[in-house]
């Protein structure tokens, strides 16, 4: 049995998943993508995302304490981040590898834990993608435009290789990676993780050291 650590306390209300602002999409070989259309982030700005993704590593100051970023990000699914390797001349850039550890809706039995690479991350967002042997299996891409005084967020997961020699391959990540009944999940998940950057990121910014980008 797996045992998830305590959760943060959770200090903001979540963000429900309205299903008119996302799509479940089925294609050839078993491939599977969704798509969400976030509720536009008020006060957020993408230079503010492009920072906290270089600095997710960090802590911050949360409920009296202080607390790793990644952890406040979602304080009930999310379990650990690590650095696994640094971007070309340091730090977490494009180029580097994130391990990523959560559990979807604190469900042991929806837990990823997979090492992912940054091959882009910029004011337009943020791509991180799952290769073997070369070929992609798994890409996750948050794009993110300025509007007046928020910005428009989407969300994009791709899993599986897309030629029929893939199929096994594909149908393998289904039944033993990323279940079916995960994918409601992760929706949900992100939609909540997504709109806490309104609570915990703009005074975070704002408080950031001189300088720093």
């Amino acid at each position: 049995m797996i045992f998830l650590p305590d959760p943060a306390p959770l200090l903001y209300p979540l963000r429900a998943a309205d299903p008119d602002r996302y799509t479940v999409e089925h294609f050839p070989h078993r491939r599977l993508r969704m798509t969400i259309d976030h509720e536009p982030l008020e006060s957020v700005t993408p230079a503010m995302l492009l920072w906290w993704f270089r600095h997710i590593g960090e802590t911050m100051p949360y409920a009296g304490g202080v607390f790793p970023r990644y952890t406040v990000w979602h304080p009930r699914d999310h379990i650990s981040w690590n650095l696994a390797r640094e971007k070309p001349g340091g730090g977490a850039g494009e180029g580097a590898r994130f391990h990523i550890v959560e559990a979807f809706g604190r469900d042991p039995n929806k837990m990823v834990d997979s090492v992912d690479r940054v091959e882009k991350l910029d004011r337009t967002g943020i791509r991180l993608t799952m290769r073997v042997a070369g070929a992609q299996v798994f890409q996750l891409e948050h794009t993110w435009s300025q509007g007046r005084g928020r910005t428009h967020y989407v969300s994009v997961f791709d899993l599986g290789l897309r030629s029929a020699l893939g199929t096994p391959v594909n149908a393998y990540l289904r039944k033993k990676v990323f279940r079916p009944d995960m994918d409601l999940a992760w929706i949900k998940h992100n939609v909540e993780e997504v709109g806490l950057f309104e609570h915990i990121l703009p005074d975070l910014y704002a408080a950031r050291r001189p300088g720093e980008e």
